[in-house]
């Protein structure tokens, strides 16, 4: 009785709504017969280990910058046995200098594996601007050489894996320029490569020269061109047109880009992804500066889903 009534209440609303289709629920077969929201997981099927993934916000952010990136995942792989950890020891305070915020994350990341004792098969991290700087230093520490054969997917949204040089926006540069004087930034004094007069001995460029990237399965790289706080060419690792021109940087960052680029192309079990972005923005001041494609990859919602329903959940399955 109770079926009879809902098959008529259904077929009633179905004509009221006038649509010439049909319902999901009509189909003789589903499409998934994977529930959406599994069932807790048995205890024993825990041994495997879970993947844990390691969000780090950028310059001035702080731990819910990644909220989205987080949610679309989970989302996409229910049951994927997953274990976020949302970096905040660095969010009081982002303009220190690298290795001081290395230290932070090395320590929070190595507390949450104790704290929770956590069984660990795989390791992946999803970096924003700045943050991806700080992973990496995070790789060439000594006490993280026992999880390096447990990294799987390096997700880098908009990263200054060169740094900041030959950025075609002067707005951007004078502001960071500005930035930095005022806040005594040590993290914006490197990403500019004014740490140290001899461009070989600053931060970023020896960081290069630190084995790390060729360790994970996936190393992705997501860039786009209306980004002016970070250059294309560098969250891409790529040469760009200014710097073979100049004889006098230009040959150091070559030689960063080979350092960086040449371990990830002699490993065979690691693949190099390049993703560009073109977003669809409105405009306003932050378009022009550049902002608002820097931040978009955070907080755009139909990038986001698209990415990860494209190519993104790939990486972490």
């Amino acid at each position: 009785i109770v079926f009879s009534s809902f098959y008529q209440a259904k077929e009633k609303f179905k004509k009221e709504l006038k649509i010439e289709g049909f319902l999901y629920s009509d189909l003789s077969v589903l499409a998934s017969d994977i529930p959406y929201f599994p069932p807790e997981e048995e205890e024993e099927n825990l041994e495997d280990g879970i993947h844990l993934v390691v969000c780090v916000h950028g310059l001035d952010g702080n731990s819910a910058d990644l909220r989205l990136v987080k949610t679309f995942i989970e989302l996409g792989l229910p049951g994927g046995k997953l274990d976020f950890l949302m970096s905040e020891k660095n969010q009081t305070d982002t303009f220190a200098d690298f290795d001081t915020m290395t230290d932070r994350l090395l320590d929070e990341i190595i507390q949450h594996i104790q704290l929770y004792n956590l069984s660990i098969s795989r390791i992946s991290f999803i970096g924003h601007s700045l943050g991806n700087i700080i992973i990496r230093s995070v790789l060439t520490r000594p006490r993280f050489r026992y999880y390096l054969n447990k990294l799987h997917t390096f997700l880098s949204l908009s990263g200054p894996h060169l740094g900041t040089l030959y950025n075609n926006s002067t707005l951007v540069s004078t502001g960071l320029w500005l930035m930095q004087k005022l806040k005594k930034s040590g993290s914006l004094l490197q990403l500019t490569f004014r740490d140290n007069a001899d461009l070989r001995k600053c931060f970023l460029y020896q960081l290069s020269q630190k084995t790390g990237l060729q360790y994970f399965k996936n190393v992705v790289l997501v860039a786009s061109p209306q980004d002016r706080y970070v250059p294309f060419h560098s969250a891409r690792i790529e040469m760009c047109k200014t710097a073979l021109k100049d004889r006098h940087t230009g040959p150091v960052y070559a030689e960063m880009i080979n350092n960086l680029l040449g371990p990830l192309i002699e490993a065979k079990d690691c693949t190099l992804i390049r993703h560009n972005v073109f977003h669809a923005l409105p405009n306003t001041a932050n378009t022009l500066i550049g902002r608002a494609a820097h931040i978009a990859v955070l907080d755009s919602e139909l990038f986001l889903e698209k990415f990860f329903l494209v190519a993104g959940l790939n990486y972490f399955k």
